[in-house]
């Protein structure tokens, strides 16, 4: 089996999570979002007129604000990861894929391994969904180091499997329909996703995601694409044959003719995409992989602030 490069084993993926997450956490302390320290996910605002016995004097001296120690039980947080695994998430299928060049699938799994992380120096219990053509893998939110350990060995069988994998089609609908059933109690849900099989169903894909709305779940949508291809179209002013990775259907032309209809036709999606969002109360994260992960905590983090 053909292996990633630099994500060869569990401790590898492990040791390059790691160091993101240590390295957002310290940067945290110096920019505005600083607030969202580990520390942070062990207190809440204090409300005037409660009891003052849990008020941390010690934070209120460095930070002039008032905060309340939580007690375990009150800070646990139950978050459900959701990936969709097709064959357009393994786009671009660079020779030299790798965590400083990733595709849509690789920043996946480093952002979810990431999470799970962060979700453990916070206590907070994770669950994991994969789908394609349907759904792959499925657990409840738990928080054991031995349930984390789970989920990422799942994940790293993701990059290491499906790299081989011609046409794995993206069945989002009936999928998040069979994750919404499974997951039982309120959680907030985050979903990585191209969206590629959405353009010509939009209102059945957010229907399946109002399932989740109704289930009183919190969803955060992270809309993933490689900006500089997918959205630019930016390729050399000669013929080029694109191949449909999905259903291996090739058409031969040259970008420069069809770019502007291509980003006119894109931009309508993505304003469609985004009215949608507003319309079921659901947060749309942009993700370009070119980016750095530190986009997927902060959006965590500010969504969590929010929830308690």
């Amino acid at each position: 089996m053909k292996e990633l490069p630099q994500i060869s084993s569990l401790e590898n993926l492990e040791f390059f999570a790691r160091t993101l997450v240590e390295g957002f956490i310290t940067g945290k302390h110096k920019s505005p979002y600083h607030g969202f320290s580990v520390e942070f996910a062990e207190h809440r605002i204090y409300n005037k007129g409660e009891s003052t016995k849990h008020i941390d004097w010690k934070l209120l001296g460095r930070t002039d604000k008032y905060f309340v120690k939580r007690f375990e039980e009150e800070t646990n947080l139950r978050c459900q990861i959701i990936i969709d695994n097709s064959s357009s998430m393994h786009y671009p299928n660079f020779k030299d894929v790798s965590v400083d060049k990733p595709n849509k699938i690789l920043y996946s799994v480093l952002a979810a391994v990431s999470l799970i992380n962060l979700f453990k120096k916070q206590r907070d219990s994770v669950g994991l969904s994969l789908f394609s053509e349907k759904v792959d893998f499925h657990s409840d939110n738990k928080t054991s180091n031995k349930h984390h350990i789970l989920l990422k060995s799942h994940l790293l069988d993701v990059l290491n499997k499906n790299i081989l994998n011609k046409s794995n089609k993206t069945l989002s609908v009936d999928s998040l329909h069979q994750i919404a059933e499974r997951i039982h109690k309120r959680s907030l849900v985050l979903f990585f996703t191209d969206m590629m099989d959405s353009k010509d169903n939009l209102k059945e894909i957010f229907s399946a995601l109002q399932h989740l709305k109704y289930n009183k779940h919190e969803v955060i949508l992270f809309h993933l694409a490689e900006n500089k291809t997918e959205f630019e179209l930016d390729f050399s002013s000669t013929p080029h044959k694109f191949i449909d990775i999905e259903k291996n259907e090739e058409i031969k032309v040259n970008p420069i003719q069809v770019k502007q209809d291509y980003k006119n036709k894109t931009e309508k999606f993505i304003n469609e995409l985004k009215v949608s969002c507003l319309q079921h109360k659901i947060d749309l994260v942009e993700v370009d992989v070119n980016k750095g992960i530190e986009q997927i905590l902060i959006s965590y983090l500010l969504k969590r602030q929010k929830m308690f």
